[in-house]
């Protein structure tokens, strides 16, 4: 009981660190194979569910309760006699087994009532996919073109409105190719203020010394604010015409 409850208490303090990908589930109301819904949620989203902390359970039990359903598959595949793995490839750092479970030769886990049992590939559930909510996108683009982009494939550039939300973009910048990532904040030389593209004005702010101050230099083109992708990953100011990878949202 106590080794179950500090597995607890430390993966709660690995993701407010940010180390936790924060997921968005999709539940999928349609009958397929376990190969068969892998291949549906990394066609339509990123892929079969993963759950890797207390977090993650929580919304996957909402997400049942709410729409009254027993029995979904996840992403979780046994590949030998003791290991099991996550079709999106992360490791396997949580387990919410039913009493006995698993049992037998099978090898795909489903839930029930919030608990996981193993279950053939040929059985045919509904299924549960989820989306990263932050992704990078490694194209190198100026901040205007990034903006379309993700309007066009996502949602919107990610705007950071708090100490969460900067995790969350300092979990996933690492993954960028240059040297800074566009966000979503942008400068207005007329008003003399930074604002984000979702309409909020910045309240939380990360910026490097030196900027984003309100006396931008607009002579020669319209700044916009980028997170540095090494050392502290601070926001910097920078021409819009830059070209540089840029993180959308997913929500």
């Amino acid at each position: 009981m106590a080794q179950t409850l500090y597995l607890t208490l430390l993966l709660i303090a690995l993701c407010s660190i940010s180390e936790c990908v924060q997921r968005q589930y999709h539940f999928i109301n349609e009958n397929k194979t376990w190969t068969e819904a892998q291949r549906y949620c990394r066609e339509n989203y990123t892929d079969l569910a993963t759950v890797d902390n207390m977090n993650d359970m929580i919304q996957l039990k909402k997400s049942l309760n709410d729409r009254g359903v027993r029995s979904i598959w996840i992403g979780l595949q046994r590949t030998d006699v003791k290991k099991w793995h996550w079709s999106s490839g992360d490791p396997v750092l949580i387990l919410n087994w039913a009493s006995g479970q698993p049992v037998g030769s099978d090898n795909c886990a489903y839930i029930i009532g919030g608990l996981w049992y193993v279950w053939p590939y040929s059985a045919t559930p509904t299924f549960i996919c989820y989306n990263n909510k932050l992704i990078v996108i490694q194209q190198n683009l100026s901040w205007s073109e990034a903006l379309r982009y993700c309007r066009q494939n996502h949602v919107d550039l990610v705007s950071v409105q708090s100490v969460e939300m900067q995790y969350e973009v300092m979990n996933v910048v690492k993954l960028a190719s240059t040297e800074a990532v566009w966000l979503g904040l942008r400068h207005s030389c007329a008003l003399g203020i930074w604002f984000w593209v979702s309409g909020e004005t910045v309240c939380h702010q990360n910026w490097a010394p030196g900027n984003g101050t309100s006396d931008e230099d607009c002579e020669l083109t319209v700044r916009s604010g980028a997170v540095q992708s090494g050392g502290d990953q601070t926001w910097i100011s920078r021409p819009e015409t830059d070209r540089l990878n840029f993180i959308c949202t997913n929500y």
